[in-house]
């Protein structure tokens, strides 16, 4: 009694399945006018970032050193500073 319901909608949800499977697969996948223009970025190492690394005033290890060195130190000096008022 219920075996046709069932193979009736276990058949539609396959056909369905395939269906949106065949869409995606015979869908074209194309370049968009924006990647076809002809402006183009330069590639290469350090040009995806959003600072300069070569030929500044302060060399780049400087600020980088202090940006990771003052947090990593500050909660040792201020231990310290604690201790040394005991």
């Amino acid at each position: 009694m219920y075996a046709p319901t069932v193979a009736r909608t276990s058949v539609r949800s396959a056909v369905r399945s395939m269906s949106a499977r065949e869409m995606i697969f015979k869908r074209g996948f194309q370049s968009s006018q924006v990647a076809k223009s002809t402006h183009h970025w330069p590639e290469g190492p350090y040009n995806n970032l959003p600072f300069k690394v070569h030929n500044r005033r302060i060399p780049f290890f400087i600020p980088y050193t202090l940006f990771f060195l003052v947090p990593f130190v500050t909660p040792f000096g201020m231990a310290a500073f604690a201790l040394s008022k005991m």
